[in-house]
């Protein structure tokens, strides 16, 4: 998405680089997703999924329905 849009950005972390941000957000698996520090995921979802994430996020954390 950050790719496909300037409004979107997107960070790559290094959780042993950055040991203090991996225990902050629970790191316990990769990737570890984070939006808007309001949704958090482990593992890849797809699309669908992945995209009902980010309305949650963006919906304060209420589920789209």
């Amino acid at each position: 998405m950050a790719v496909a849009s300037p409004r979107i950005t997107a960070e790559c972390i290094e959780a042993t680089e950055f040991p203090e941000l991996a225990q902050r957000y629970r790191v316990m698996a990769v990737p570890k997703i984070v939006i808007n520090d309001r949704v958090q995921f482990e593992g890849a979802l797809p699309e669908a999924q992945f995209l009902g994430k980010v309305l949650e996020a963006v919906n304060g954390g209420k589920a789209e329905g």
